[in-house]
């Protein structure tokens, strides 16, 4: 399957400026299988070096990081020449070997030309005990497949050129078609092996179970997290965060019976583990928008919509939502949709605004940075008479040019003021505008 990230691989590799790569990113979202596709871009071969698979090869990496010699060794190993001219050097599951990690400096710095890249799971909580090699190498973070990537997929090419592009006036027919899309994308959800087992005609009862597998591997490895967070109220924080789309997180909400300091290890863990994404409130009066965040006043994302929807038990009323989907595009999932496509599109991190004043429970639910200006986004059913938060933002700060509402509604403009509406499927377009 086609994954965006195949275009910031060539670029990393056609740069002079080219430096060891590491892919970040929770499991089962393609790492690896993309940068094997990726591989095939090259002459030569590719080294795979899986540090899960062959945990002895870590002692390759034990007498000392000197670039040179750890390349003759993994020679030997392979039992192949790595030509650095057109040869692909593949660390996976790199999180298993720190000082794997910390030998990308001495590759940049004393074997440049080489072409390396490093992919692992759990990467944050193995950075957190070693020195990152800061300069020396480049990051790229690896999300669950968006809904442009998920619609070639299932081979719906005109309808991912019609999301990519301005938004413009569709027929009402087209536009609900594209509506069922992003309904049958809510539910699949973005990993890999859901979308792949869809799109080869599986039944969706069949995708469900996928998700519960891939939920089940989380749990497994929790054991694996590191400093030791408990496990039981890591299932109950798990849980609950899906839950909580949309709402300011209060650990003591997330689980009961633990302490407020355990429930937020676990909560911490789970971010680091890429499997929940913090949304901080923050002040749109400038940028840069992480300058004015709140560390304590926050929401969250899940890792991705489709598992989202089965904690939430969504999945056993799939048919009865389907009769009725314009429900299901005024709640959670269309804001977990919203961030998750907004995440995609290129945003490092999300933001919401929350009016700093006790007696107000005014929110908007994202605040974008494009092109060097803030944009408040709502998600909601598209009536104005339902926006009187963002218009206290408007009011509250005059500098905002304009704000966008998206919903399942059709596109249109409320000319005696900033406000735009915008069909929730242009999410990714409107926050990835150069």
């Amino acid at each position: 399957m086609e994954r965006d990230i195949q275009d910031k691989l060539i670029q990393w590799k056609n740069s002079d400026h080219r430096k060891p790569l590491i892919i970040r990113g929770a499991r089962q979202v393609g790492k690896t299988y993309s940068i094997l596709e990726f591989g095939k871009q090259y002459k030569g071969k590719v080294h795979q070096v899986n540090f899960e698979k062959n945990p002895k090869w870590k002692g390759i990496f034990e007498q000392d990081l000197d670039a040179g010699r750890i390349i003759g060794e993994l020679e030997v190993l392979l039992n192949s020449k790595i030509n650095s001219e057109h040869d692909l050097l593949f660390f996976d599951e790199i999180q298993n070997c720190p000082n794997a990690i910390m030998s990308l400096r001495y590759f940049y710095e004393q074997l440049s030309e080489i072409h390396v890249i490093a992919a692992g799971s759990l990467l944050e909580f193995t950075l957190n005990n070693i020195p990152f090699p800061v300069g020396r190498v480049q990051t790229q973070e690896m999300l669950p497949m968006s809904f442009s990537e998920f619609l070639r997929a299932n081979g719906k090419e005109q309808v991912n050129e019609i999301i990519n592009s301005q938004p413009k006036q569709l027929s009402a027919i087209i536009h609900q078609t594209i509506l069922e899309d992003v309904f049958t994308y809510f539910f699949v959800g973005g990993m890999p092996e859901a979308v792949k087992h869809f799109s080869n005609g599986g039944r969706i009862s069949e995708v469900f179970e996928i998700h519960s597998d891939l939920l089940y591997t989380y749990a497994q490895d929790f054991s694996k997290y590191s400093p030791a967070v408990n496990t039981e109220c890591l299932n109950t924080v798990l849980s609950s965060a899906a839950k909580s789309t949309g709402k300011q997180i209060k650990y003591s909400q997330l689980a009961s019976g633990f302490t407020n300091p355990t429930i937020k290890s676990a909560f911490n863990a789970l971010t680091n583990a890429r499997l929940l994404r913090k949304i901080k409130a923050t002040s749109p009066s400038g940028l840069p928008l992480e300058a004015g965040a709140n560390e304590k006043k926050f929401k969250s994302v899940f890792l991705d919509i489709g598992l989202m929807a089965h904690l939430n038990g969504l999945s056993n009323s799939f048919l009865e939502i389907k009769h009725n989907i314009n429900t299901v595009f005024q709640g959670a999932m269309a804001e977990q949709f919203v961030g998750q496509e907004f995440l995609a599109a290129g945003q490092k991190n999300l933001y919401y605004w929350a009016r700093q004043s006790k007696s107000s429970s005014a929110e908007v639910d994202y605040l974008l940075a494009v092109n060097n200006e803030i944009i408040p986004v709502e998600v909601k059913s598209g009536s104005s008479g339902s926006l009187k938060s963002l218009h206290l933002l408007l009011n509250q700060f005059a500098d905002i040019k304009n704000a966008y509402v998206l919903s399942h509604g059709e596109l249109g403009k409320l000319k005696t003021q900033k406000l735009e509406f915008i069909p929730i499927y242009y999410a990714s377009f409107l926050a990835s505008q150069q």
